[in-house]
């Protein structure tokens, strides 16, 4: 078989290295494990004989991921959502516009989340040797550093191959083109950093939002990841079809390979069309005002043009949804600052769940929780549900808890945590660090004006006082309590009511 020059797609400010191979009616896009490297993969007899039964299938679309194989190296490894994002631009580049995803071992949770949030994109859904949990059934957080040792001390001489199909230790040739993959994969840095992002993976919320057709594969004797993985992935998967092989080694392209693509075959011949309910996986993020009505508009304003920036969509006056939680957690914290410039002081409520969407409109309980958490929120705060934390694995958010709470129309009480920037100085004021007591009695009076919302004009004429002498008394304010904006200091001032 021909095989296609490697092209790249544009994903960001981020080159991602694909190859389209074979023709036919239904798209596949293979989603890889840990590395790999597209034009090194063809140079291995099992895994190039993969492929090519594969692109028989169809038109197969492969790819390396970010920070792997052809595709531009990052400063630091992505989330899932990341990734996910990822994928869709390699289908706009290929001309994709609906493709069956097989996800191998990390790449099944990072296509269980596409396929969630991108139903209509998704024609099918195949997962082998896949996961939801990293660590619980992958390795233990002990197990991970132990590796991280091994990947530092002898990355690129294929001491990895153990980790992953130790029954071809004994092969010279194959153990001397597994040293080349690793060192054509990722950098020893690389793959060290990739270890511990996957590490935090977990995508159990997300697997009853599954709605396409799917097949769970794996090995009964997997070394890699335990075979009560795919077992969990097929009982909580709406009508997932669970096949166990036989085999230990962990990549698809060894041992009976033939046997994992005629399950592959006989399922995309039968596969159902996938329901048409218009539920898809959705991070909502919901804002509030306190007592300022007439400031709603500009709010509103304010969040549409974040949300556009940070890659949502506006549903309604206040509220936008994004395909992942860190860019919505990351959105809502640029629309506090934007909104403390101006002297509001905004709460945010983010959630992650299904929502219902029909055309430019979006309904559904998820919407209702995450106003719902904006509500509960202190001013200044970005208020999230356990969900999008559990989500999230961008390592430049830290979360604080902040206990359970009851919300209007829930039977069961949400666990809601506060989310900051890692070393933002305004997380001082959102855990009530920052003590109002180095304030003066006028800037404390101020400050007690700033957590109501006002304006420096009204605040000067609620206490007679030139408006250039309030904006004074901000700037002290803000200098003496270490807070970037209006709104953190609001924030304080509500924490410690």
């Amino acid at each position: 078989m021909a095989r296609l020059e490697t092209r790249y797609a544009r994903s960001g400010d981020v080159h991602i290295a694909y190859q389209v191979v074979g023709e036919g009616a239904v798209d596949i896009v293979f989603v890889q494990g840990f590395i790999s490297n597209l034009e090194v993969q063809w140079e291995e007899p099992g895994l190039a004989h993969l492929l090519t039964r594969l692109a028989a299938l169809g038109r197969l679309i492969l790819f390396d991921k970010r920070g792997a194989g052809l595709s531009d190296r990052v400063p630091d490894m992505p989330s899932l959502e990341t990734r996910m994002e990822d994928v869709r631009a390699v289908m706009d580049a290929a001309g994709s516009r609906r493709a069956v995803l097989i996800g191998a071992s990390e790449g099944g949770p990072m296509s269980i989340l596409f396929a969630a949030t991108h139903p209509e994109r998704t024609a099918a859904l195949i997962l082998y040797g896949a996961y939801a949990h990293f660590r619980s059934w992958v390795l233990s957080r002990e197990a991970v550093e132990k590796f991280v040792a091994g990947v530092d001390a002898s990355w690129g001489g294929g001491e990895s191959l153990r980790a992953f199909a130790p029954g071809l230790l004994g092969d010279a040739r194959f153990r001397a083109w597994w040293a080349r993959f690793e060192r054509l994969g990722t950098s020893p840095a690389g793959a060290m950093a990739l270890a511990r992002i996957n590490a935090e993976i977990d995508v159990r919320p997300v697997l009853p939002s599954v709605r396409v057709p799917t097949l769970v594969l794996h090995r009964r004797g997997d070394v890699r990841v335990d075979a009560e993985a795919g077992r969990y992935l097929a009982r909580h998967i709406r009508g997932a079809r669970h096949v166990e092989l036989e085999g230990s080694d962990h990549p698809m392209w060894v041992g009976d390979t033939d046997a994992i693509v005629d399950e592959i075959e006989d399922f995309l011949t039968g596969a159902r069309p996938a329901p048409a309910d218009h539920r898809v996986l959705a991070t909502v993020l919901a804002t509030e005002i306190a007592d300022a009505r007439h400031l709603a508009a500009r709010l509103a304003a304010i969040v549409a043009e974040q949300a556009v920036r940070f890659g949502g969509r506006v549903a309604a006056p206040g509220i936008a949804l994004f395909d992942g939680p860190s860019r919505a957690v990351r959105c809502a914290m640029a629309i506090r600052n934007e909104a403390g410039s101006i002297g509001l002081a905004v709460s945010a409520g983010v959630h992650t769940g299904e929502v219902e969407r029909r055309g430019d409109a979006a309904g559904g309980r998820a919407l209702q929780v995450a106003a719902g958490i904006a509500a509960a929120a202190r001013p200044g705060d970005v208020l999230v549900s356990a969900m999008v934390r559990d989500l999230t694995s961008d390592g430049g958010l830290a979360f604080a808890e902040r206990g359970a709470c009851a919300l209007a129309g829930l039977s069961e009480p949400v666990r809601l945590l506060v989310a900051a920037l890692r070393d933002d100085p305004g997380e001082a004021a959102r855990s009530g660090r920052a003590d109002l007591a180095a304030l003066s009695p006028r800037e404390r009076e101020i400050v007690g004006f700033l957590a109501r919302g006002m304006t420096n004009g009204g605040i000067a004429t609620e206490l007679a006082l030139s408006e250039h002498t309030v904006k004074r008394h901000v700037a002290n304010i803000l200098l003496k309590l270490d807070l970037p904006t209006r709104s953190a200091a609001a924030a304080l001032v509500a924490g410690q009511r």
